[in-house]
């Protein structure tokens, strides 16, 4: 039997074991930094100017102000590591999912999307 997926929060940064993509759309969080590691499959991000995959034992990073987004490959399984405000954002998300209001969910958590 499989244990339950890995999660902890603190005052400075949450670890979450995930799985799927993120928003198909690049964007940016102005002040907050983020990373995944890979624990199962392949994790693919673009960038403004170019594209990465990873694969299980490898780890990205993206600094805070760098535009990206992420797709999961079939069966991949991470850990992203976010800090609170981040948490946050993908919580409002989360709760109000019209495409109407995503823009102005991003700006208030200093983030923004891009396309």
């Amino acid at each position: 039997m499989r244990s339950a997926p890995f999660s902890a929060s603190g005052n400075s940064f949450d670890i979450h074991e995930w799985r799927g993509s993120g928003p198909a759309t690049l964007h940016v969080h102005h002040s907050d930094d983020e990373a995944w590691h890979v624990l199962d499959g392949e994790l693919t991000f673009r960038y403004a100017d170019r594209k990465e995959s990873v694969g299980p034992g490898e780890t990205v990073f993206v600094p805070a102000g760098v535009p990206y987004t992420y797709s999961a490959g079939e069966g991949a399984r991470y850990l992203i590591i976010l800090t609170p405000r981040l948490r946050a954002l993908i919580t409002a998300l989360q709760a109000d999912r019209d495409l109407a209001h995503q823009h102005e969910i991003y700006r208030r958590f200093d983030s923004e999307l891009l396309e």
